[in-house]
């Protein structure tokens, strides 16, 4: 098969387990500001949710403009500040990853995090070199479940969205892919697969993934 194509992640809880950091740093955030959600909220309204979207729902009203530069700053630190220390990419992407580049895939990074939270992981994972597309909420308008991203991450590869399989971790993510009319692999480090739309394969990490397995998904 000669088909040329795409592998696009997403980065939190897809390329590192980064979630539990998150909920640590906006956990002391909004403790702060006396506010204490719950694991569920979490679940429901922080995951692969802008931070646009995490601030306005949990303060109840928009948060916008200069305000929300100075909150995402805030919150996004003091995720990098715990974060740092514990950088390790889930099990088996790396060789994935290799594997794909030694089958010329192109490669690309797709996030809704900020530039600096992915430059901070590509620091301690090795794969910036290897991505032909890297893009973060800077790069965005419009985020996750709109496909923009996406989309832009196709064009910057020079494919078109049914030539990109994208692995995704969250409801909003994977729904992005689709609605870019992506074929989409979904991570279960944050969510099981009932709580995601339907995807055309699902995995708990890439120890079992190669090349040719995800050349099925293509039929």
């Amino acid at each position: 098969m000669n088909k040329e194509i795409a592998v696009i992640f997403d980065m939190d809880g897809v390329i590192c387990h980064t979630n539990p950091y998150h909920s640590l740093a906006f956990r002391e955030f909004f403790s702060s500001r006396n506010l204490a959600p719950t694991d569920e909220e979490f679940a429901a309204h922080m995951f692969g949710k802008s931070n646009s979207y995490i601030l306005s729902h949990f303060f109840k009203r928009p948060v916008t403009g200069e305000e929300l530069l100075q909150l995402e700053e805030e919150k996004e630190s003091l995720f990098r500040k715990i974060y740092e220390p514990h950088i390790d990419p889930i099990a088996g992407i790396m060789p994935f990853i290799n594997d794909l580049e030694a089958n010329h895939v192109k490669l690309g990074v797709a996030t809704s995090a900020p530039r600096a939270n992915l430059d901070l992981i590509l620091t301690k994972v090795n794969i910036r070199k290897k991505m032909t597309s890297i893009l973060a909420s800077e790069n965005v308008s419009k985020h996750k479940p709109d496909p923009e991203v996406y989309l832009k991450s196709a064009a910057n590869l020079g494919l078109q969205p049914d030539q990109c399989l994208v692995f995704e971790d969250s409801f909003s993510g994977v729904s992005a892919a689709l609605n870019a009319g992506m074929r989409v692999v979904g991570v279960l480090s944050s969510h099981s697969r009932e709580e995601l739309p339907p995807c055309n394969l699902y995995i708990n990490d890439y120890n079992e993934l190669s090349y040719q397995k995800i050349l099925t998904l293509f039929g």
